[in-house]
């Protein structure tokens, strides 16, 4: 390998799951995600030498954000149909934990966890693209306003702005998914 491919490699590799988080959340599904994140990682390399003295996770994010609604324009057709479940397309459970880690706790607490989770990833995957892109910016890979900023290609303003309105969209979603259905299925339960 030359030196330019190692030098690329310690910068983008560590983005990797970043990279990867992002794509699945604006794709909704895991193979599109992971073609997007290759196609990404690839123009990143060919672009690479434009990188200079900026941080090398907002440049990478906003290659896969542009990967994604590139993938999104182009199968317009495909992107509502495609589903994507957080809960039983990964091997950690809604609270963060291992599957196997979890099977250890209190099963009543667990499913409460599990549909909370799920009711939330819902909530966000129903958001449009470019409110569910800052959510899980800023939510999940914790990025700040500038970096959202800089990787969306959007004002600060702008970033708040969509930040504020899909807090709300959430919030109204959320509220409208009451417990009642576990609490129905406790009462059913005994």
């Amino acid at each position: 390998m030359d030196d330019r491919t190692l030098r690329f490699e310690a910068t983008a590799l560590p983005h990797l799951p970043a990279a990867y988080n992002l794509a699945r959340w604006l794709l909704r599904d895991d193979r599109q995600a992971e073609d997007a994140v290759q196609e990404a990682y690839l123009r990143a390399f060919r672009f690479y030498d434009d990188l200079r003295g900026s941080e090398a996770r907002p440049w990478l994010l906003g290659i896969v954000r542009n990967a994604c609604y590139d993938w999104m324009r182009q199968n317009r057709h495909l992107a509502d149909q495609v589903e994507f479940d957080e809960l039983r397309d990964s091997d950690v459970d809604g609270a963060g934990l291992p599957a196997a880690a979890a099977s250890l706790g209190d099963p009543a607490l667990l499913f409460e966890q599990r549909d909370r989770a799920g009711r939330v990833n819902a909530a966000i995957e129903a958001l449009a693209p470019p409110f569910r892109e800052v959510i899980v910016l800023r939510e999940l890979e914790e990025m700040s306003y500038e970096d959202i900023a800089r990787i969306a290609g959007i004002p600060i303003g702008t970033v708040m702005s969509r930040l504020s309105r899909a807090r709300a969209q959430l919030r109204s979603a959320l509220k409208a998914e009451s417990p009642r259905s576990v609490e129905g299925r406790r009462d059913a339960n005994g």
